[in-house]
């Protein structure tokens, strides 16, 4: 293995040295099993820092789009993954597309369709969500019925 400087070091180098290290550890790819709809065992879309950020973006989106109810997300429940598809040489990102039902403030439960995006948070840091609760979305980002995030 080619030892590289710090400096030298790009982000290419960084994924490839941490594949490496994954490699070394026996951690393999996704399966085809990966595929199929997991509802015992919701996994990663149950991590609360998800959760965390789609309940400040939903705050924020009732807040600053016209005629939306003004109501919170204060639970989740029957969160599940119902596809994943790995990164792969010819789509480099990794996605999760889950789904749950969330209590809202003034009673009502709705269901979430939401998008894990692996290694697109900031500046390529972290993950990214999208997410569409329905019956919020009022210009259509996701299509009729959040269909883009099913």
């Amino acid at each position: 293995m080619v030892r590289l400087e710090f400096g030298e070091m790009t982000r290419v180098g960084l994924v490839l040295s941490a594949l490496a290290v994954l490699a070394a550890q026996g951690v393999g790819t996704a399966k085809a099993a990966d595929m199929v709809r997991d509802y015992d065992n919701p996994g990663v879309c149950a991590e609360q820092r998800f959760l965390g950020k789609i309940t400040n973006r939903f705050r924020h989106q009732v807040t600053h789009v016209p005629n939306l109810p003004d109501v919170d997300i204060v639970a989740f429940n029957d969160i599940h993954q119902h596809r994943y598809l790995g990164a792969s040489e010819n789509w480099p990102i990794g996605r999760r597309y889950c789904g749950a039902t969330v209590a809202l403030s003034d009673g009502a439960s709705r269901s979430i369709w939401y998008l894990i995006e692996e290694g697109m948070g900031f500046a390529s840091i972290g993950d990214n969500v999208e997410f569409c609760v329905s019956g919020f979305d009022r210009w259509h980002v996701y299509n009729g019925r959040c269909r883009v995030l099913r």
